[in-house]
């Protein structure tokens, strides 16, 4: 199903879709097309930085009940392989601390069974 929370931004580079196990460990996906590629026809890296983004403040958010306000304070990428137009592109991401002013999350993107992205992230929490 498409992620509930709408935003312009989401629109435009969208949609993301979310598996919920039950809140627990809900898997990401994004179909690369056409208007996400670079120059060489493969997946740019601002979209799967985009994409990493939103996973690991979504999983923050919704691991608290009611869901916390985050704001992105720091983002770490590293790539190690890439995604073509097609590919379903997965994320997952691990809530390591959620605080009363810091969430920590880590976060993989893969293509089938092929990770191709590792990102880490401190949130301020905002609510």
């Amino acid at each position: 199903m498409p992620v509930s929370r709408r935003s312009p931004f989401l629109d435009l580079v969208g949609p993301l879709w979310v598996r919920d196990s039950a809140g627990l460990d809900p898997i990401f996906g994004l179909r690369i097309e056409e208007r996400h590629a670079n120059g060489r026809g493969g997946a740019h890296g601002g979209i799967l930085m985009t994409m990493a983004d939103l996973v690991l403040g979504y999983t923050a958010a919704f691991s608290r009940e009611p869901p916390i306000g985050l704001t992105t304070a720091s983002v770490s990428v590293d790539f190690a392989g890439s995604a073509q137009v097609g590919d379903w592109v997965t994320g997952r991401a691990d809530v390591q601390h959620v605080g009363r002013r810091l969430a920590y999350v880590n976060a993989y993107l893969s293509v089938e069974e092929r990770r191709i992205l590792r990102a880490s992230a401190v949130f301020a929490v905002t609510s």
